[in-house]
């Protein structure tokens, strides 16, 4: 299975609205619930007036179009890094899934996920 670094650092946010979100950006994550609207973006795009932010986010996608009927590939790579003791933030999306590491753990995760199996493509 590939996967590809993301050369974005992440901020995985809680904002007041979206009104404050620079859409233009190439990475911009939302999740809307009666509770929250969350954002995942690009470090340097955070709005100002957030209400809670975590930084240091380095990420990677499952590369390609992953198929509906695919099962457990999140989950194997959820294991492997747990079993690491590597926590994960993962965004999902039609396409393929992308997971978020903190920054000073990104190195190792790569070596373990290389060590089974996993591909990290340029």
């Amino acid at each position: 299975m590939d996967l590809k670094i993301i050369e974005s650092n992440f901020t995985i946010c809680k904002v007041n609205n979206i009104k404050d979100i620079n859409f233009d950006d190439e990475f911009v994550f939302i999740g809307k619930t009666d509770e929250e609207f969350s954002l995942v973006c690009n470090a340097k795009y955070v709005p100002q007036n957030t209400i809670s932010r975590e930084d240091g986010w380095k990420g990677f996608r499952i590369q390609g179009e992953l198929d509906f009927s695919l099962i457990g590939i999140l989950s194997k790579i959820s294991d492997i890094l747990a079993e690491h003791k590597i926590g994960i933030f993962v965004v999902s999306t039609f396409n393929t899934d992308y997971i978020l590491v903190k920054e000073e753990n990104l190195d190792k995760a790569v070596n373990i996920l290389e060590k089974r199996g996993y591909c990290f493509i340029n």
